[in-house]
């Protein structure tokens, strides 16, 4: 006989709590952190169960073994269009989402009066869910919308019908051509398509208006001496600008640990050539030095907010980045919202405290990624939330609500399903994605508005190992799952359907959440095996700026779409590509034998002084004030001038 628990009111809508969001995103339970496992991966319960009474009451184990890959593939497809031709064709007449049309016309939306008293449903015990499959149910649907409220954020919590509605039913349908949307042939097209000439030559002229600025203060503040690298700047162009990026991520394939070890030309096993013959270690050092992306005199503090201060450098390339990532890449059904973090020890104000990153400590950027590719979509650098356009009767204009909705703009009423963690997830997130023709799924914090108070108030000595709880508004599905801890999901399609592998029993949304969440987590493990942003800087922006060019050139590897690319010879191939199309051409010696050269003096280093700039005599090493024009290069008039050219 099954058990319920009483969930709502007489009315059967849930009470809006006024809880907060708890600062740290690791409790799922506003109680203890027992309820919740204390990382998101570890969701397999005890193997045995040590009570005798508490095992009669899971389900038969099955044979344990490993989850084939036409498995991991169906999963990661479960609902689209593949699996189901004839039922689509009934669901893809709809033009907006079946969540939508009840709020078209409110007067005819009607709450079902058995509704009144809704009840958290517990897993049904019988049919046993065969091996690794779903719980089977009737494959005759019940419409949702006869027993879904009439106002938006009004959730009538009931038990699920019997027999639940197939998960794929109940799922927008997604028919939209995931995939590049232009072809290429080489690494270096995909790479100047994100890349292009337009940014390059932006970046190019704030570099030389930097250096010039910077000059120009080190004069004024009596810090630049003769030896410094900043007297020898000359503008750069787009040509040298690509060299320099080729050399950059030379240093992400090449991993040596000082930056002067990259121009070691001594005839030993650590020589490295190719780089010096490339470009010099004194203009590499400078470019770096001088490399900006946006007018320091165009910073208007009055007109900007303070996350826009704070990201008023890197600016242009994240706009310039997240347009072009979207542009050139249609996703596909499976999306993943998470954090990622790019490490920074030093001081800064925006700096944040992930523990269960690799990199502990450093700039956070919520993305938007492809659960099978990890493709970056677009991303958003956490600089402080904005709440200026926070209402109180409206839950989704909340910073995190708020963050998801500008993350997925662009992607309404295509069928996308966002997987999503405990910090993102609400009911009313859930639904307003439902009415935007999305679908969602996730682990849930129960503190949330909206959860049922009986689910709110559920302990973990209140379940046994492998049971399930939940309970349903029509649209939105919430279970809670008693694994070592307790676990809650959300999910806009799931219902209370159960998987078993092995001794293990989960729900479905769990095997699935597992599968299309770690699109973000995908992506920062490719990229660590490149780490251009290793290098030790002193400016936050610039070593940022490394990891997204890092991230650029995966994204490249992704749209190239060619299996016969590895992503090491992928990236081996644009750097070759890119010393080829952008190399300077090679002096023309005759142009240089027939010229006429003549000796000149330095510029003074100060106005007022007759001190001149000194540089090393290319023969006899002393320090001299005299070069020659044609050469470029300093010599003593005297004693050296005549001879070099003799000689050369």
């Amino acid at each position: 006989m099954e058990q319920y628990v009483e969930c709502g009111s007489s009315s059967g809508a849930s009470t809006p709590k006024k809880t907060s969001t708890p600062k740290k995103r690791r409790n799922l339970s506003p109680r203890s952190n027992d309820s919740t496992p204390k990382k998101r991966r570890n969701l397999s319960p005890r193997s045995n169960d040590p009570s005798p009474k508490k095992r009669r009451n899971l389900i038969n184990s099955f044979s344990d073994r490993p989850r084939r890959d036409s498995e991991i593939t169906t999963a990661l497809n479960y609902g689209s269009e593949e699996e189901s031709d004839e039922e689509e064709e009934g669901i893809a007449e709809l033009a907006v989402p079946r969540i939508a049309r009840m709020f078209m016309d409110e007067d005819d939306a009607e709450v079902n009066e058995r509704s009144a008293n809704a009840t958290l449903e517990r897993s049904p015990q019988s049919p046993r869910p065969a091996d690794c499959a779903s719980t089977p149910a009737s494959p005759t649907p019940v419409s949702p919308t006869a027993m879904e409220p009439s106002n938006k954020f009004q959730f009538e919590w009931r038990k699920f019908s019997t027999p639940q509605i197939e998960p794929h039913l109940r799922r927008e349908p997604f028919s939209q051509i995931s995939g590049p949307t232009v072809s290429f042939t080489r690494p270096y097209e995909a790479f100047i398509a994100i890349w292009d000439r337009e940014i390059m030559e932006m970046i190019v002229r704030e570099t030389n208006i930097y250096a010039q600025q910077l000059a120009t203060t080190m004069l004024e503040n009596g810090t630049i001496c003769p030896s410094s690298r900043i007297t020898r700047w000359h503008d750069t162009n787009v040509n040298e600008l690509y060299t320099y990026f080729a050399i950059v991520l030379a240093m992400g394939v090449v991993i040596k640990t000082r930056l002067t070890e990259y121009w070691n030309t001594s005839n030993d096993i650590f020589s490295t050539p190719g780089f010096s013959t490339e470009m010099s270690y004194d203009r590499f050092h400078l470019l770096s030095a001088c490399l900006h992306f946006n007018n320091n005199k165009d910073c208007n503090s009055a007109l900007l907010t303070r996350p826009q201060a704070k990201l008023f450098k890197i600016k242009p390339i994240i706009d310039h980045l997240n347009r072009k990532f979207s542009e050139l890449y249609s996703l596909s059904q499976n999306v993943a919202l998470d954090e990622s973090l790019t490490m920074w020890k030093g001081w800064l104000e925006i700096n944040q405290f992930i523990p269960n990153k690799a990199a502990t400590v450093g700039i956070k950027t919520f993305e938007l990624c492809e659960s099978q590719t990890g493709y970056l979509w677009r991303f958003e650098v956490y600089a402080g939330h904005d709440t200026s356009a926070f209402q109180e009767d409206d839950p989704v204009s909340g910073k995190v609500p708020a963050l998801v909705l500008r993350l997925l703009n662009g992607l309404e009423h295509k069928g996308h399903t966002i997987w999503m963690d405990n910090y993102y997830n609400s009911p009313s997130l859930a639904r307003e994605l439902k009415i935007r023709g999305f679908d969602c799924a996730g682990t849930l914090r129960t503190n949330r508005q909206f959860v049922p108070p009986e689910l709110a108030s559920i302990t973990k000595n209140d379940m046994i190992v492998g049971q399930l709880l939940g309970c349903t508004s029509g649209d939105v599905d919430i279970v809670v799952w008693r694994d070592k801890n307790l676990v809650a999901f959300i999910s806009t399609y799931h219902a209370l359907l159960a998987t078993k592998c092995g001794d293990t029993v989960k729900p479905t949304v769990a095997q699935d959440y597992n599968l299309n969440m770690g699109g973000v987590d995908r992506k920062d493990q490719q990229l660590a095996m490149y780490p251009l942003e290793r290098k030790r800087n002193k400016v936050w922006y610039k070593k940022f700026f490394r990891r997204l060019l890092n991230a650029s050139v995966l994204n490249s590897y992704i749209l190239l779409k060619n299996q016969s690319w590895a992503h090491r010879k992928f990236r081996k191939a644009l750097i070759t590509d890119l010393f080829t199309a952008h190399r300077a051409p090679a002096p023309n010696s005759k142009t240089i034998a027939t010229s006429v050269h003549s000796p000149a003096q330095y510029s003074s280093i100060n106005p007022k002084k007759t001190d001149r700039l000194r540089r090393q005599c290319v023969v006899c090493k002393k320090r001299t004030v005299t070069y020659c024009k044609t050469c470029q290069l300093a010599m003593c008039t005297y004693t050296c001038y005549e001879p070099y050219h003799t000689a050369h």
